[in-house]
């Protein structure tokens, strides 16, 4: 089978959409590696390359599809779908190209998350408007929508009115550089590159506010005394809410406790993930939350929400919390450092849990919505 994915992220993108669309791409040509594989690609990446014999990357021909990329992305490739007789096509991100319903070509859509329209006012109003078409016309006109949780399935029919028997929920995996076999030495040096302490709580996501951090540092205000609690945070952030994080940093003279890592590669997150004491990850709403499966699967307790999909991230194997009580946090953490039986059983519940979203698992689901898909031709 020919098919063709959206790689727009898969080359540009190095958070959540992009290691989802390189993990599935990869595991894909490794476990079904009769198909061949077409990444439409906007234009060269210097960061990411994704080569196998059964991979092939497509950029836009012609001085126009390469000056207008966004058009040929969003409608003019559909001419070289049919020049290489590409049986399906699948959008990785949110957006099939508009007509390709006319074409004969089967089509598949993966959503992630419907969090504008829960949270509306934390996006641009055209942001918004734009995001809302792209959804609606992918739902509506591709032949199957793979909805990465059962919150996210929800939304979608709720919000988009979408048949519930078009959509199927086939979970995401994470990269396979997580896995509790980090060696010691290499531990060693990602410590020593960011000057990480003996001991530290790990946060991991955008500084927005669905993501919670400001709950997170009251909670290390509340337990400032303790050495061992100190806290690393990898995201991006600016604005307002970010200025609030900073000024409460400073006025509690935090700024010992609390330490925001820029630049950590995608080589070194894993190994920072397993020298913490836990990740904390009490966001107030998510598509699926890969973050809880990574730190699952290198052997690291969590700390997380009761809300939204992230049980369904979690299961039985996650510490939760309410996160509007950092309070709540803080017990969490104590929880956590005093260690013992109860934590190594998280440690062995994340190991079993983990495994549900194996590489090999999720793209086997993924491959069963291909089948089915191609089967109604």
């Amino acid at each position: 089978m020919k098919i063709a994915f959206d790689a727009k992220r898969a080359y540009h993108n190095n958070t959540g959409l992009g290691n989802y669309s390189r993990t599935l791409i990869q595991d894909l040509s490794r476990f079904y590696p009769d198909n061949e594989y077409f990444l439409f690609n906007p234009k060269p990446s210097k960061e990411y390359s994704l080569e196998s014999n059964n991979i092939h990357q497509v950029l836009p021909k012609g001085f126009f599809s390469r000056k207008l990329s966004s058009l040929w992305r969003s409608k003019w490739m559909i001419k070289d779908l049919k020049d290489l007789d590409i049986e399906l096509y699948h959008g990785l991100s949110h957006e099939i190209p508009i007509g390709i319903n006319k074409t004969g070509i089967k089509s598949v859509v993966t959503i992630h998350d419907l969090i504008y329209e829960h949270y509306p006012e934390q996006h641009n109003p055209i942001d918004v408007k734009v995001y809302r078409k792209k959804f609606r016309h992918a739902c509506q006109f591709a032949d199957r929508v793979i909805a990465i949780s059962e919150q996210t399935k929800r939304d979608i029919v709720d919000f988009y009115q979408t048949d519930p028997n078009k959509i199927d929920v086939c979970y995401q995996s994470c990269d396979n550089s997580f896995n509790p076999s980090i060696p010691d030495e290499y531990k060693r040096l990602v410590a020593a590159k960011f000057k990480l302490p003996e001991k530290f709580f790990l946060s991991v996501g955008s500084i927005i506010e669905r993501k919670n951090l400001l709950n997170i540092c009251k909670a290390v205000q509340i337990l400032g005394n303790d050495d061992a609690v100190n806290l690393i945070v990898i995201g991006k952030g600016s604005g307002k809410y970010k200025n609030e994080i900073d000024s409460f940093i400073g006025k509690n003279k935090l700024q010992n406790k609390i330490t925001f890592l820029s630049d950590v590669s995608s080589a070194d997150l894993p190994a920072i993930y397993s020298l913490s004491e836990a990740l904390i990850y009490p966001s107030y709403f998510e598509g699926f939350g890969i973050p809880v499966l990574e730190a699952l699967s290198v052997g690291v307790p969590v700390i997380t929400s009761s809300v939204s999909c992230l049980p369904e991230a979690g299961g039985d194997a996650v510490l939760y919390v309410n996160p509007d009580s950092y309070a709540e946090i803080a017990d969490g953490m104590l929880k956590i450092l005093k260690g013992g039986e109860d934590v190594q059983n998280m440690i062995q519940k994340g190991f079993v849990h983990a495994e549900k979203f194996s590489n090999r698992n999720c793209a086997e689901q993924v491959m069963k919505t291909y089948q089915a898909v191609m089967k109604r031709a």
